[in-house]
C-alpha cells in the first residue's frame, strides 16, 4: 500500500483549509439559516450578459481562444480601464484574460517569485494569499493593517516588514477597497507606498477586484500613481461589480514581459479562459455598465444599514468605503471570533465569519457581507442585537 501523507507535497500538507469553507460546511447543514457569510452578490448576471452566451452557444463558440484569451475582450478591456481611470495597457502585449482573479494572483506569484523570495501582503486578508505565496515557494512578509486605522495599510507598517524572516523582499501584494474589511486606501497614503515600493525596487500586485465597489471616493488603481505603471500588475474581474462570480473570469495587465511569463505559465496549466466566459465578459463590458452603478448604489444603501444596526447594538463598526463587507469589532462580547460565530449561529440561526478566517489579526471581528437582500440584513441584524444583549 502507498502511504499518502509520506507521498504528497510537505508545502501542500502544512496548508490549513479555508477558514471560510470550514465554517460553512457547519452552515450548510442548517436550515432556514440568514447568512451575512459568503462574498457574493445577491444579483443575477446582468440579463444583456446571459442573453449575450446563450446567442453565442447557438452560434457554435464552444472552441478554444488563443491563450491570452479573445482579442476582441482584451481592447474592450483596454477601453474599460482608459475610460474609467486613464490607464492605457497594449491589448496584444499587456493584458492576459484569466480564470477569475484567483488565477491572476496565481500566476503572478510563479511568474516571478524563486525560493525564497519575499512577498509583503496585509492582513487582516483574503484567505488565499499566504498559500498561494507558499505554494510558489515564496516566503509571506506579513503586514498588520490594524483596527486604529480602520484597517487601512500604511506605508510605515509595511517599511517595517521589509526583507523580513530573513527573505529579501521582491514583491508587494496590495488589495483594496479590502476583503475582509471593505477598507481602501487614501490617495496620500498610496503616494507614500508608492515612494516605499521605488525606494525598494517591488515589484506591485494589485489586487483591485472591488475597485468598482467604491463608494464615497472614485477608486485609484495603483498604476495610476507617478512611476508605478512599470513595476504594478493590476488584476482586476467581473464577479464583484458585475455579479458574475461563476464565470470565472479575470484579468491582468502589466509590463509586456511579465504577461508573457504569466501567459507561460497559463498556456500549460489552464490554456485559455473559458470561452463563454469570455463573450459574456465583453458584453458586461459593452452594455452593462449601468447595472453595474445601480448594484453599486444599492450596496451602498445596504452598506449604510449594516454599519447603523452593529453600531446601534454596541458592537463598534467602522464604515467602509468599498466592496461588501464590514468588520465589526465584538472583542467587548466576552467570546473568540470563533465562538460568537458559532454560538450565534447556534442560538440564532445566523451565519457571519470568524474574523480569524482571515488570519490572527482578524481575532475579536466578524466579517459581515451586505451582498444580501435589506431585509435579510434587517433580519439578521435583529437576531444579532437579540444574541449580544443576551
Amino acid at each position: 500500500m502507498i502511504d499518502w501523507q509520506d507521498k504528497l507535497s510537505s508545502v501542500v500538507q502544512e496548508l490549513k483549509p479555508s477558514g471560510i469553507r470550514q465554517f460553512f460546511d457547519i452552515v450548510a447543514t442548517r436550515k432556514d439559516c440568514i447568512s451575512l457569510g459568503v462574498g457574493e452578490p445577491d444579483f443575477v448576471s446582468p440579463q444583456v450578459v446571459i442573453d449575450h452566451s446563450i446567442q453565442a452557444l447557438r452560434d457554435g463558440y464552444t472552441h478554444y481562444t488563443g491563450n491570452a484569451g479573445l482579442l476582441s475582450l482584451r481592447r474592450e478591456v483596454s477601453r474599460y480601464l482608459e475610460k474609467e481611470y486613464g490607464l492605457s495597457y497594449n491589448p496584444e502585449k499587456e493584458i492576459l484574460i484569466t480564470v477569475g482573479v484567483s488565477q491572476g494572483v496565481d500566476l503572478a506569484f510563479r511568474a516571478i517569485l524563486n525560493a525564497g523570495d519575499g512577498v509583503l501582503y496585509p492582513e487582516p486578508c483574503y484567505v488565499s494569499y499566504d498559500p498561494m505565496i507558499r505554494l510558489a515557494a515564496g516566503v509571506p512578509q506579513l503586514v498588520h493593517a490594524t483596527a486604529e486605522n480602520d484597517f487601512s495599510l500604511k506605508a510605515r507598517n509595511i517599511a517595517e516588514k521589509v526583507d523580513a524572516h530573513g527573505a529579501r523582499s521582491k514583491a508587494l501584494f496590495l488589495n483594496y477597497p479590502s476583503n475582509p474589511t471593505g477598507a481602501s486606501i487614501g490617495k496620500d497614503e498610496l503616494l507614500n507606498i508608492a515612494k516605499l515600493a521605488e525606494e525598494k525596487n517591488l515589484i506591485v500586485i494589485s489586487d483591485e477586484i472591488y475597485g468598482e465597489l467604491s463608494y464615497e471616493e472614485k477608486h485609484i488603481p495603483f498604476p495610476t500613481l507617478p512611476g508605478m505603471k512599470e513595476r504594478t500588475l493590476l488584476l482586476g474581474g467581473f464577479s464583484k461589480a458585475f455579479a458574475m462570480t461563476g464565470w470565472r473570469i479575470g484579468y491582468a495587465c502589466g509590463d509586456e514581459n511579465l504577461i508573457k511569463a504569466m501567459t507561460k505559465i497559463h498556456q500549460y496549466s489552464m490554456l485559455c479562459a473559458p470561452t463563454l466566459a469570455q463573450i459574456a465578459a465583453e458584453a458586461a463590458l459593452k452594455y452593462a455598465l449601468g447595472e453595474r452603478d445601480k448594484m453599486r448604489d444599492e450596496y451602498r444603501l445596504r452598506r449604510d444599514l449594516i454599519v447603523k444596526g452593529f453600531n446601534d447594538m454596541g458592537l463598534k463598526c467602522f464604515m467602509p468605503q468599498g466592496a461588501f463587507y464590514v468588520f465589526p469589532d465584538i472583542r467587548g462580547a466576552g467570546r473568540t471570533s470563533m465562538d460568537f460565530a458559532k454560538e450565534l449561529l447556534e442560538a440564532q440561526n445566523v451565519a457571519v465569519v470568524p474574523g480569524t478566517a482571515f488570519g490572527a489579526s482578524g481575532e475579536g471581528f466578524i466579517r459581515c457581507s451586505y451582498a444580501t437582500a435589506r431585509r435579510e440584513i434587517e433580519a439578521a441584524l435583529t437576531k444579532i442585537a437579540a444574541f449580544v444583549k443576551g
